[in-house]
């Protein structure tokens, strides 16, 4: 095999329909999109769902199902490594959390995670917390209450 001989497999070339090169091509004059009217145009195509103007089935379905999502749980989730910015002995909750600029804004809930290393002893108040983190906070002399 050397690098002149080498042609794509048979079947996976297709040859291009050239349109628009004599009638006697088969493809001239309109190039095979009929006669006039809104699909023989460039750029002339209707989007999907649309009825001509009458109000499409989509919109004349009423509509079903319910959507959860406003009505989920938003939890602040915090690190132990971004906890070490407390003094120890301090008690952090989310107000503490918020004033520090730990979390940005308020949420639902917040969930301690045990990535990181806790170096201070600390009073942590939360809703949620991973094993690791429960660990780890009683590891450095601290304590959790959940909510």
């Amino acid at each position: 095999m050397n690098l002149h001989t080498l042609k794509p497999r048979p079947g996976s070339k297709h040859r291009v329909k050239r349109l628009g090169c004599g009638e006697s091509s088969g493809h001239g004059k309109t190039s095979g999109k009929g006669h006039k009217g809104q699909k023989a145009r460039s750029g002339g195509s209707i989007r999907l769902g649309f009825e001509g103007g009458q109000m499409p089935l989509i919109r004349r379905m009423p509509k079903r199902g319910f959507n959860n999502a406003n009505f989920k749980t938003r939890f602040a989730v915090v690190n132990l490594d971004a906890l070490n910015a407390f003094d120890s002995g301090a008690t952090v909750d989310e107000q503490a959390l918020l004033s520090a600029g730990v979390i940005r804004r308020p949420y639902d809930a917040v969930k301690i995670l045990g990535s990181g290393e806790l170096k201070k002893k600390l009073t942590i108040v939360a809703n949620k917390a991973s094993e690791s983190a429960k660990a780890a906070i009683e590891k450095a002399g601290g304590s959790l209450t959940l909510k």
